[in-house]
């Protein structure tokens, strides 16, 4: 069914590294990365609910307003091609008109609706326990925003695209910076994590991984 080999795979994954200085004359094509944003719109989320945004910041003032509060990518915020923004939902509670809305899409009647709610609510209540604190909500749906995120650095390096993960940074500041550019509503969304794309400046040195015997055990 498809055309990739198991072993292009891999090439893909040891030639990947965390790409800190970009080439500034080379772009990511609009085609290219049209590509990398339906991987992240196809990627999976708990109960289908989706509960990110993404964020392409291109403006370059925008991007150097974000540059002293964002330490992790100083280095490549005004050289990468292409900076993304990874929203989480706020307050995505089994009984929001986000959560419903993410459940009509199933196509359920009103009587299985209230079976699907009844059912999110004990799992978000008893066994995920992310209704303690708005915080917990916020970092359930920041946790499937890095599915996303994974799948987007990984397509990319299947077609020769480098890319960085970004935590280091001011997440208060940047919340604040983006949220008065008028990027999103801070009581709708917040900053889970950043991404950059582009192609790297030079080579990068070969990187160090743990042995799969000593990460990887088997209960049989």
């Amino acid at each position: 069914m498809f055309n990739i080999s198991k072993q292009q795979v891999l090439e893909a994954f040891k030639h990947r590294s965390a790409t800190r200085a970009y080439d500034p004359d080379k772009k990511v094509s609009a085609e290219d990365f049209a590509y990398i944003l339906e991987l992240a719109r196809l990627s999976p989320s708990s109960v289908g609910s989706e509960p990110w945004k993404f964020v392409v910041i291109q403006n370059q003032e925008l991007r150097r307003k974000l540059k002293p509060v964002s330490w992790g990518m100083a280095t490549q915020v005004e050289d990468a091609s292409h900076l993304v923004v990874i929203l989480a939902k706020k307050n995505a509670r089994y009984d929001s008109e986000f959560f419903r809305t993410a459940l009509e899409k199933r196509g359920l009647n009103e009587e299985q609706m209230e079976k699907a709610i009844a059912k999110y609510q004990s799992f978000q209540t008893n066994d995920m326990k992310v209704l303690e604190s708005e915080r917990s909500l916020f970092d359930w749906c920041s946790k499937q925003t890095y599915i996303a995120l994974a799948n987007m650095m990984t397509g990319a390096a299947l077609i020769g695209i480098d890319s960085c993960p970004i935590e280091g940074f001011d997440y208060e500041q940047v919340n604040l910076i983006l949220a008065d550019a008028g990027v999103f509503d801070p009581k709708e969304y917040g900053v889970s994590v950043m991404v950059t794309f582009g192609y790297r400046a030079k080579p990068i040195k070969s990187k160090y991984r743990k042995p799969l015997e000593e990460i990887v055990s088997w209960v049989e």
